[in-house]
């Protein structure tokens, strides 16, 4: 896959469908995640290693990942909550794991049972057992630093506190941080203090990625105010579907249409092709005809002239 200005992260087959009561057909994501790596995406988080009982939406993420790999050029991401899951996807052929890590310790406890001390245990497990394996085998490893922002149980986060959980990851063996507004509490300002504060305690080039939520409408803002701060790695969801089931009212990821047309009009390279990755929605509608898709630009459409000459210049 060519190298972009802007790297976009496909993440609504984990994200958005973890969120809902209805179980996606397997086909069904398969023709999503096809539709979408035609279109130009580089990067699909596809599921998350899980047990069944508790995300029945995500029981086939192995699968996902062996027809996943059929598709040349796709790096495939997957979230992991603990060692097992790590294991199982590696096992699978994972390309990218994130394990969430939650600065507020009590979504940690209500989102995977466990303490921030048990969780760097199996951190640091998981950047073991990577390590123990050969290189073409070794998954790229994301500490997701997950209600950096806020949370919707304990409520406002210490910077203090996610740079320390940051420092943590780092040590206990991740490759690199993640910034990841669970809850939708990230505003501009915000976003930028904890950027350049989490940068100064693990280094520029340990913190690329951002998981935004639109849930009180400013993500594409935040997006804006990232890009300033050197963020090149966002995450995003088709028709805006996600949220966390953990964290009551934290609905809506940014849309990853509206996402890749605003970074369009600004000059930035992404890759993908807007008019293909419209469609897609078609497929994720039909499986899913009760959900509500989001976004602006699909509702709107395409302006005249698009790619070229629709923006207004100067004379």
């Amino acid at each position: 896959m060519a190298a972009f200005d802007i790297e976009i992260s496909e993440v609504g087959p984990r994200d958005g469908l973890q969120s809902i009561q209805t179980i996606m057909p397997l086909e069904a994501k398969k023709a999503w995640i096809k539709a979408e790596f035609e279109a130009g995406v580089p990067e699909i988080e596809v599921g998350s290693f899980v047990p069944a009982k508790l995300l029945p939406q995500m029981a086939d993420t192995a699968a996902l990942v062996d027809y996943a790999r059929t598709l040349e050029g796709l790096t495939i991401a997957a979230l992991v909550p603990n060692f097992r899951g790590a294991q199982n996807a590696i096992d699978a052929g994972a390309h990218k794991i994130s394990i969430p890590l939650s600065v507020s310790e009590t979504h940690s406890l209500k989102n995977v049972n466990r303490t921030h001390d048990q969780m760097i245990e199996e951190v640091t497990k998981i950047a073991a057992y990577i390590q123990s394996l050969p290189k073409e085998k070794q998954p790229f490893f994301e500490g997701s630093l997950s209600t950096a922002f806020g949370c919707t149980i304990e409520g406002p986060i210490a910077t203090q506190k996610v740079t320390e959980i940051a420092e943590r990851l780092m040590k206990a063996g991740v490759n690199e941080v993640g910034l990841s507004d669970t809850t939708g509490y990230a505003t501009p300002n915000h976003l930028v203090t904890l950027i350049k504060a989490v940068k100064s305690a693990v280094g520029e080039e340990n913190l690329t990625g951002l998981h935004l939520h639109n849930t009180r409408g400013v993500g594409l803002a935040n997006v804006v105010v990232a890009l300033e701060n050197g963020i090149t790695t966002f995450d995003a969801s088709l028709g805006g579907l996600g949220g966390c089931p953990f964290a009551p009212g934290a609905s809506g990821n940014i849309v990853t249409e509206d996402l890749v047309y605003m970074l369009d009009s600004m000059g930035l390279k992404t890759g993908i092709d807007l008019e293909k990755l419209c469609a897609v929605r078609d497929i994720v509608q039909k499986a899913l005809p009760q959900e509500e898709l989001y976004g602006f630009l699909p509702h709107a459409g395409l302006p005249k002239g698009y790619p070229k000459g629709y923006q207004t210049t100067s004379s």
